[in-house]
């Protein structure tokens, strides 16, 4: 009787947190954050915005700041 059975990978993720800031938006301080985590990490696959805030000066927004988590594929030999 021949094995039918085939051998999967099983993939694991792995999930970071970082904040990403910037003067312009939201959005940028986000694509900041991933863009951070694409200098060290590989397999980026998502990110999930926890939660936005931004810095005050003079009654006026000079920082927005995006705390994020980035998951990434875990390599396996």
């Amino acid at each position: 009787m021949k094995d039918t059975h085939k051998t999967e990978h099983m993939a694991a993720a792995k999930v970071i947190e970082l904040i990403g800031s910037s003067p312009k938006s939201w959005e940028d301080a986000t694509a900041h954050a991933v863009e951070a985590a694409a200098q060290t990490v590989r397999n980026i696959t998502g990110v999930d915005v926890q939660r936005c805030t931004a810095k005050v000066k003079n009654n006026k927004i000079v920082e927005y700041r995006a705390a994020v988590k980035i998951e990434f594929i875990v390599e396996r030999d």
